[in-house]
């Protein structure tokens, strides 16, 4: 249940709100004043404030500007006995959750801090959201390969140039991408992924250009494609090299003229997006094999970036090892643990052929089983192969 600070100067209100609301099942610590509330404020994490607006040392809608520097989170619901439309618009427009006159009503209260609970809970989940996205938008290293994609990516992100991605699984194409969009001129617009591998080739049209209701046995009804659903943004076509030859026709079409046309209607749509791919095969030996056709690869790539597999960058692992160190604890709830220096060593060391994704793994792994520090032992145990 959520812990709430009430700050009053009147004793019994103090009590009588403790009373009530600890029934309820709610944590509640007390401040006699502006300036203590402000300090117990200050040293713990508290879900809502009740706040009275008329105190000695420092009044209410003191305490209120100065909690909001600290941590703007929090709601603050502010009660008094002195009350008028003016102080409570104030309050309000001062970062306010709300405002309660004094006596309060006890079903009003309740029913109050039952939305400040509700907005902490989108709140805490909005910044676990947000979190994950900017992990995903991390770049982590110093090498000379990744100083070098940075730059690229920094020339051509503010232009609608095609890019082609390549490299081994789990080097971090898609945040490549995802780099490129948001340092793009159409970062506020959608940026749509399509992993061409995992859709069955007689689906991948339908998946990319949308269909008409009936145009076939299972279209029960319209369906926007990703073209669409991308427009005025970016469209991420990952696994290029597994597109069926159809379906790279269309793509090509679609590259040429700005249209698209969903299965099973004649009327053709026009669409601005800026398409972004990447493949973890040759393309120009599918081009070769048949596989793969040269208009479309040249239309794709215009810009070229090739990201480096983990073995290739061994000076960005110790980086890498730290940031996954720190982020895992964060979602663990737990203390970061230290690794030692022949420990990191041996994973500098390691053979990654599953890339950034293998080390981090391998970095879960040993959290979960290590001691406080990752020690070479605990490498040696969990990650390198047995002999």
């Amino acid at each position: 249940m959520a812990t709430i600070l009430i700050i009053d100067d009147e004793k019994a209100i103090r009590k009588t709100l403790t009373e009530i609301l600890s029934y309820e099942g709610y944590k509640i610590d007390e401040a006699s004043d502006g300036e203590e509330g402000l300090k117990r404020f200050s040293e713990k994490a508290y879900d809502i404030v009740l706040c009275d607006i008329k105190m000695p040392k420092l009044d209410g809608i003191e305490f209120l500007e100065k909690a909001k520097e600290i941590n703007g989170d929090v709601p603050v619901i502010m009660i008094s006995g002195h009350g008028n439309i003016d102080t409570a618009v104030e309050a309000v427009k001062k970062g306010a959750f709300d405002y309660i006159s004094k006596p309060p009503d006890l079903n009003r209260l309740l029913i109050t801090l039952r939305n400040a609970v509700d907005k902490q809970s989108l709140v805490t989940e909005t910044k676990v959201l947000k979190r994950k996205v900017s992990r995903v938008q991390e770049m982590i290293g110093e090498s000379d390969p990744i100083k070098r994609i940075k730059e690229t990516i920094e020339k051509v992100a503010p232009t609608d140039a095609r890019v082609l991605i390549t490299g081994e699984n789990g080097v971090g194409k898609e945040l490549v991408a995802r780099w490129i969009h948001e340092k793009s001129n159409r970062n506020t617009g959608p940026m749509v992924e399509v992993n061409c591998a995992a859709i069955p080739s007689e689906l991948i049209e339908s998946e990319l250009f949308g269909h008409e209701k009936g145009s076939f046995t299972s279209a029960v009804k319209q369906r926007i494609g990703k073209f669409e659903t991308a427009n005025g943004g970016t469209l991420f076509l990952d696994e290029i090299g597994d597109m069926s030859l159809t379906a790279q026709a269309k793509v090509l079409r679609a590259l040429q003229e700005g249209k698209i046309t969903r299965v099973g209607a004649e009327k053709d749509i026009n669409v601005d997006v800026r398409v972004i791919t990447a493949t973890n095969k040759d393309l120009l030996k599918e081009v070769d094999d048949k596989n793969f056709r040269l208009d479309l690869y040249h239309r794709l790539g215009v810009i070229i970036i090739h990201v480096p597999s983990l073995n290739e960058r061994r000076a960005d692992v110790p980086l890498l090892v730290d940031y996954f160190l720190d982020i895992i604890a964060t979602e663990y709830g737990q203390p970061k643990k230290g690794i030692d220096q022949k420990a990191m060593d041996a994973l500098q060391q390691h053979n990654w052929t599953g890339n950034i994704r293998e080390l981090r793994n391998v970095v879960e792994r040993l959290i979960i089983l290590s001691a406080k520090t990752i020690s070479v032992e605990d490498v040696e145990n969990y990650v390198l192969p047995k002999k």
